[in-house]
């Protein structure tokens, strides 16, 4: 298995933002000192409560401290994007990151974010769709001519390729059945959410699976998965640090809505226990690497990316979490 850090980009409007991005600075000297293998940034606009670092400036400057790490977008939100404009970001990372880029793409979920850019969020799939399939063209350096629904090009060139030939990995993100099926259609693979129990996993995974084979798509070669960590000496010290905060951020996901973007049977309205059960990586470093165990052996995950923050957590409680990780739980999966 490899192992990567999904910078937590999010952080309390009353903190110095400039303070906070040192530490994801921090955050990857140290992960590439103990063994990561890759950092990872995510998307969101108008992030109320939250402040939050947008992906591709905050990839482009952590790559000068990751040399020989792969960097990815987990995951850019291309239905509020042109696609020029991104095949053109991205192909720029990918010569940044001599050739270590990873394209996570999500379709997103909230309306906002769409309404606020003049989209309208109906439309999300279909933008979707076609940016991926724009920017595909585009990154062959070819002249793409494109009639599509949302977005018509002429004869347009991008002015910069990707390194990687004949193009970065795709990793689709998706929630729903309907977005895992579209993710084995479109995507290199699919970026498995945080979000879901293990058994939701291991239903739609199959269901990925089936549909690759349907389609007579190659299987994929990545079992990529992302999943909320938090590790400390003794595993009730590392429940209940990690509660005062991401039973905080799962807070905003419900005011966000992001409970009608899960599977069906998948709910955020419970206890933090509750939600940490068979959803979180939380304990001690025993606990946590049975559990990461437990999803090798059931999803054959091959590589898993660990967010290790949350508003409001202190940096030395992060740092502290990638040293056990590194020192006592990435080993025992080498």
């Amino acid at each position: 298995m490899k192992f990567g850090i999904g910078l937590s980009v999010q952080h309390l409007p009353e903190d110095s933002q400039a303070a906070r991005f040192q530490e994801h600075v921090e955050q990857v000297r140290l992960a590439r000192a103990v063994g990561f293998t890759s950092v990872w940034a995510s998307q969101h606009y108008l992030s109320d409560p939250f402040t939050y670092f947008q992906p591709i400036p905050t990839l482009a400057r952590v790559a000068a401290e990751a040399p020989g790490m792969t960097l990815g977008t987990g995951c850019l939100l291309l239905p509020l994007h042109h696609p020029v404009e991104i095949a053109e970001q991205l192909a720029t990372l990918d010569v940044i990151t001599a050739g270590r880029f990873v394209f996570g793409v999500g379709l997103g979920y909230r309306d906002v974010e769409n309404e606020a850019m003049g989209l309208n969020p109906k439309e999300r799939v279909g933008r979707l769709v076609e940016g991926l399939e724009v920017i595909e063209r585009l990154w062959n350096g070819e002249p793409v001519t494109y009639h599509g629904t949302h977005f018509r090009l002429r004869e347009v060139r991008i002015s910069m390729r990707p390194l990687q030939q004949p193009r970065p990995p795709v990793w689709l993100a998706a929630n729903a059945d309907a977005g895992v099926r579209r993710a084995a259609r479109l995507g290199d693979t699919w970026l498995m959410n945080p979000h879901a129990t293990l058994p939701t996993l291991e239903r739609q995974l199959a269901l990925f699976r089936r549909t690759r084979a349907e389609l007579r798509r190659p299987a994929a070669t990545e079992t990529p998965l992302i999943k909320e960590c938090y590790v400390a000496p003794e595993s009730s010290t590392a429940l209940a640090e990690a509660a005062a905060f991401l039973d905080a951020k799962y807070r905003a996901y419900r005011r966000w809505e992001q409970d009608k973007a899960l599977p069906a049977g998948e709910s955020f309205d419970a206890s933090f226990a509750e939600l940490a059960r068979d959803r979180f990586l939380i304990g001690d470093p025993a606990r946590v690497a049975d559990e990461i165990a437990r999803y090798r052996d059931r999803l054959g995950v091959t590589t898993l990316i660990f967010r290790l923050q949350w508003p409001g957590m202190g940096q030395e409680q992060v740092l502290r979490s990638i040293r056990l990780l590194g020192t006592k739980v990435l080993p025992k999966f080498s």
